[in-house]
């Protein structure tokens, strides 16, 4: 792909995995992303909206680093979070960087062990993710993206008020929700744990 100083390695990997062209939400979300600044991204289901998330995450972490989590990544399910993590298996097959993904029927003792031992991006479930964080005292000062996939149908679901925990347990990160829709609930949460975020909407630019 094509796209402003894109890292190497991930760039790499996009084309083995013939993502030859950006998308024009991928061509009008990386700079503005890239930079750090907070984003609302919505985009039609089957957009690409995961893979740019799992993009923007590769792109900022670059490679592994430190023993504390760097990324947290917010997605529905068991099934989803499988999903997101082949995927940065794929897309960060030429980086270093230790991906671990959690559900809720996991067992939660194994994963706090498997969370000490260092890596660089957790993905699970909301709940799931607060339980782990809330209870084993883990840093979360080392959070450089706050990413939430599929934001509109996870705080349809009741799953803000855990995202929001979790928000404010973190000092200073980077914000990220992909949504498929603009929902009164996204917008509220935008503007509750956003610093002055940027909206991208289909044939809109920031607004």
């Amino acid at each position: 792909m094509n796209l402003k100083k894109i890292n190497p390695n991930l760039q790499k990997a996009l084309l083995e995995n013939d993502f030859i062209v950006p998308n024009e939400m991928q061509e009008a979300t990386w700079s503005s992303v890239k930079s750090g600044a907070d984003c609302v991204v919505v985009s039609p289901p089957g957009s690409g909206k995961t893979t740019t998330l799992v993009m923007h995450v590769i792109q900022k972490l670059q490679a592994a680093s430190g023993e504390s989590t760097r990324a947290l990544v917010f997605v529905q399910d068991k099934d989803q979070m499988l999903e997101v993590v082949n995927l940065f298996k794929t897309l960060g097959n030429y980086t270093d960087l230790r991906v671990y993904g959690v559900h809720e029927k996991g067992d939660t003792d194994f994963d706090k062990n498997h969370i000490s031992l260092g890596l660089d991006v957790l993905v699970g479930p909301p709940a799931k993710l607060n339980a782990l964080f809330s209870t084993a005292g883990f840093n979360m000062n080392t959070i450089k993206i706050f990413a939430v996939d599929d934001a509109d149908v996870l705080f349809k679901n009741r799953q803000h008020a855990a995202i929001s925990r979790l928000s404010d347990s973190v000092e200073k990160t980077q914000r990220l929700f992909f949504a498929s829709a603009v929902t009164e609930k996204l917008e509220l949460m935008a503007d509750k744990i956003m610093v002055e975020p940027l909206f991208f909407e289909p044939d809109e630019d920031a607004s």
